[in-house]
């Protein structure tokens, strides 16, 4: 009788045992399948990561989630840190960001986020397939942008963010000082799927800009002797925007099929040549004005402040920039580089490469020289 007792305490240890396992291997499949989501319904956009969880009093879970895209390129990756860190520190929002790379970077740029003040917030990291962007882009000897594929995905929102109703895109040369979910409230008229800030308006115009075209009419974008661009009836003159921060209303966005309007004039480009060849500005620039025209609400101006990448920043108060919302180095002079204007507010918002591979140019020059 004793020994059938001792059989069947052995058995009822060994199951316990048996489902011991089995609930420890449960957590940990849900772990990974909570850090490393793929949504193989989307062809050439795949989340990569997925970290969902920031501290519980860093947010109000009950806040909506404010979405907020920004491409990340390896040599370029630093940009895309110190924004997002300045982003994140300025606000107490629910922000998630959804980092748009190529597969090489993932690596990098993971190992970044996971050893620095970054590691706590929230963020999908999605690789973007170059075979998109066939027959929709070409190669030109003096602008360089059309083959950097990350710069196009801002075409693409609803797929970056398939759940969203609104999203904020941002280049990954620019610092936020103000709270994102200001400009994330922007209010965009009805029927409009995007609000940009326009090239004309109160803060763009304290700088004069040099250079090729006019940047800030369509005429500097756009080759008005082409004869599919004059049928569109578009004024040459109108004011043109910039494309490097902006609201998109996707529900809107989707119903008016932005993302097949923007892509059949990169198309249409590509046999045609409709872009101007001074472009003034980047090789996105073009069909977003198209698309867009007459048709886009505005952005405050203070969240887009502008040209800092070029010899026109230098002319900025430090007092007007020290109000700014939102700083821009749109232009040929990054922050990371060596003649940008008020390198030292980007500065502040950089954190080093814990591995090493990217560095700021003027300090590397600098040790160089002391050398």
């Amino acid at each position: 009788m004793s020994f059938r007792k001792v059989n069947i305490i052995i058995l009822v240890l060994a199951v316990v045992f048996f489902l011991l396992v089995l609930h420890h291997n449960f957590l940990g499949l849900s772990s990974l399948l909570r850090n490393d989501v793929s949504d193989s319904g989307i062809v050439g956009l795949q989340p990569i990561d997925f970290i969902p969880n920031a501290p519980h009093d860093a947010v109000d879970g009950r806040q909506e989630e404010v979405p907020v895209v920004i491409a990340a390129s390896e040599d370029r990756l630093g940009g895309t840190i110190a924004a997002i860190n300045s982003i994140q520190h300025n606000t107490r929002s629910n922000v998630i960001f959804y980092i748009v790379t190529l597969n090489h970077t993932a690596d990098h740029l993971r190992s970044w986020l996971r050893s620095s003040t970054l590691k706590n917030i929230r963020y999908k990291i999605v690789n973007f397939d170059t075979k998109l962007l066939e027959g929709k882009v070409k190669e030109e000897p003096d602008q360089g942008e059309s083959i950097k594929p990350l710069t196009f995905a801002r075409f693409y929102l609803p797929i970056l963010v398939p759940s969203a109703k609104k999203a904020i895109y941002m280049d990954d040369d620019v610092i936020v000082q103000g709270d994102i979910l200001a400009l994330y409230n922007t209010p965009l008229k009805p029927g409009h799927a995007a609000a940009f800030s326009e090239d004309c308006d109160s803060a763009s115009t304290k700088v004069v800009i040099r250079g090729a075209g006019n940047q800030y009419n369509y005429i500097g974008y756009l080759d008005y002797k082409k004869e599919r661009i004059r049928k569109l009836s578009m004024k040459a003159s109108t004011c043109s925007f910039n494309p490097g921060v902006f609201v998109a209303n996707l529900t809107e966005w989707k119903r008016q099929n932005i993302t097949n309007q923007l892509e059949k004039w990169m198309k249409l480009n590509v046999e045609e040549g409709l872009y101007s060849r001074t472009l003034a500005g980047s090789i996105t620039t073009p069909p977003l004005l198209i698309v867009f025209y007459q048709q886009h609400s505005t952005i405050d101006p203070m969240w887009n402040v502008r040209h800092l990448g070029s010899s026109a920043g230098k002319r900025y108060s430090p007092q007007f920039v020290k109000a700014a919302k939102l700083l821009h180095w749109n232009g040929h002079f990054k922050p990371w580089g060596r003649t940008a204007s008020f390198t030292d507010v980007w500065e502040k918002w950089y954190i080093p490469d814990p591995t090493g591979k990217f560095s700021l140019i003027r300090r590397h020059t600098e040790i160089s020289n002391i050398k």
